[in-house]
């Protein structure tokens, strides 16, 4: 049997770990050439997302597995979030753990934060539109669609979905 998933968030000391996931969780999967892509350099600079969100890391047994990132809206880190949601970002597991509850303790992590944040009512999140377990994984913790926000990255073809969770607040 596994040892269970702790939730906590990232310091200082977690950011090489948290990088190499990202790194490694994105170009496994494919969603980047390789690492020198500039987006996925910037989501390398854990330290920077830092400064204008919460980042947090899942570990088991010790070991960061997995990162997460909380960022409020209209913040540094925000890209769709609107000013009642909570927008999650950068969701990576360690390619060699993936399937293992990690992704969606980080899910629930960011939706309990959510939930105890004044004037927060629903947790919002962008996903590529062909990354099928990424969109898989938030359907199965209750998101829903929200394709009259879809976008498309700026100068490509890409398509992006948008994810919201209603939390239930007033």
């Amino acid at each position: 049997m596994l040892s269970p998933i702790t939730v906590r968030p990232a310091l200082p000391e977690d950011y090489d770990a948290v990088a190499r996931i990202t790194q490694d969780s994105y170009v496994t999967a494919g969603y980047y050439g390789d690492a020198e892509h500039p987006y996925l350099q910037k989501l390398r600079d854990v330290a920077g997302r830092a400064e204008h969100a919460d980042v947090l890391v899942a570990e088991r047994d010790g070991e960061v597995i997995g990162s997460v990132t909380a960022a409020p809206a209209g913040g540094g880190f925000s890209d769709i979030g609107l000013e009642d949601e909570l927008e999650l970002r950068t969701l990576v597991v360690d390619p060699a753990v993936q399937r293992s509850g990690a992704g969606r303790a980080l899910v629930q992590a960011v939706v309990d934060q959510a939930k105890a944040m004044e004037g927060i009512n629903a947790v919002s999140l962008t996903t590529g539109a062909t990354w099928e377990s990424a969109n898989a994984l938030y359907a199965r913790t209750g998101f829903d669609r929200a394709p009259h926000r879809d976008w498309f990255v700026p100068g490509t073809d890409i398509k992006l979905f948008v994810y919201r969770l209603e939390l239930g607040q007033s």
